[in-house]
Order: structure tokens, then sequence, then C-alpha cells
């Protein structure tokens, strides 16, 4: 894994607004954060035959400025089971973008992946599931610029019930999918049992 390079700017003087329009979550202090993603079983990747693809710049850092997000990205890929990588518990403040999705602001679902909360400390998702539609993200790339999302929906899935084709799954335009734990959590295997996942679509 390897830590994306990059300073955290965002325009629009959106850099250091932390909002606090919705209510904070209950801290699991024994929780293991994020595991098991699935992975995706099928093409991620499908633009329209009528659309060459756009060159874009590999993503570094992510803001969420309702959240109080504000991280650089690690890289993630498969782990050996076949399951996404998740970012290591000694980086729980960091999320991570899946290279084997889109990069943002590509034709696709770009995904990112981060901990909701570990080992009594909040995670960089810890209030992910608190964003609501019309919510802004922010992505920076590696040559400085900025594409921005809008939050289209927000949705909590049972691991057992994750829907792969809906998240991974081709889409004609730049979309973003955000992935975490959450839902009812299981105090015997210290796991949430379900994943929240944010839908976004870029603006513009």
């Amino acid at each position: 894994m390897f830590l994306a390079a990059g300073l955290l700017v965002v325009a629009g003087g959106t850099a250091g607004l932390l909002l606090t329009r919705h209510g904070t979550p209950a801290l699991r202090p024994v929780a293991l954060g994020v595991n098991a993603v699935p992975a995706p079983t099928g093409r991620i990747v499908a633009p329209p035959p009528s659309a060459p693809p756009r060159p874009v710049s590999r993503p570094v850092a992510l803001t969420i400025p309702l959240i109080g997000v504000q991280t650089k990205l690690m890289y993630l890929g498969l782990n050996s089971d076949g399951a996404l990588q998740v970012p290591p518990l000694s980086m729980i403040s960091f999320a991570g973008w899946y290279t084997g999705s889109p990069r943002p602001g590509a034709i696709g679902s770009a995904i990112i992946v981060g901990h909701i909360d570990g080992y009594n400390r909040a995670g960089v998702f810890f209030r992910l599931n608190t964003l609501r539609r019309g919510d802004r993200i922010y992505v920076r790339r590696a040559d400085g610029t900025l594409v921005e999302f809008r939050v289209t929906s927000v949705q909590t899935y049972l691991k057992d019930h994750f829907p792969t084709e809906d998240v991974y799954g081709p889409v004609p335009d730049a979309e973003l999918r955000l992935i975490t734990c959450g839902g009812a959590f299981d105090p015997a295997t210290h796991h949430y049992l379900s994943n929240v996942v944010v839908y976004a679509a870029e603006v513009g």
C-alpha cells in the first residue's frame, strides 16, 4: 500500500469547513472497523462506446466538509482471498482508493473505503452514515485538479446481502462510492454486520 503524495487543498473556500448538521453515532470501544468488504465480481468499468475515456489523474486526497473528513488517500487492491483491501487499523484516520476502480472523475464507479472506528478511536468514516442527498464530496487529484461530487443516496446493507452489482457495476457517468461498516454490532466477533455505502455523482 502506498500513501498518495500531495497537499489537501480544497477550492471555493471549503477547506476547514467542519459543519455539524447531523448527529454523531456511538463509538464501539472494541470494534475492528471495516472488515471483509466484498470485491467486485464482474466488470467495473464499461464506458459507453460513443464516449472515449476521459484521462484523469490519480486521486490523492478526500474532503467531506459536512462531517469533518480531510484525508490523504492510500492505494488499495485485493487481498489473497479476493476481498477488497482496507487501510490497516494503524492508519484508521486514512481512507483508501481501490485501484481496480476508475479514477474519480472518470466514467464508472470510483471506490473509496475507510474504517468507521477501531480500538476506542473514531475512524475516518465514523460519521459517513449521517450524510444526506445533496451533500458535497471533494477529491483532489495528483495534477492539482479538484472534482466535486454530490451525494445521491446513502444505503446500509447486510454483509451477507451486499449488492455487488449495484455498488461496483458499470455506470454511464462519473460516480463515487464510499464504503464503511455500520448497522448492528456483533460483540462476539467485534464486527459490524452491515456495510454503509454512500452513492455520489460528479457535479457538472
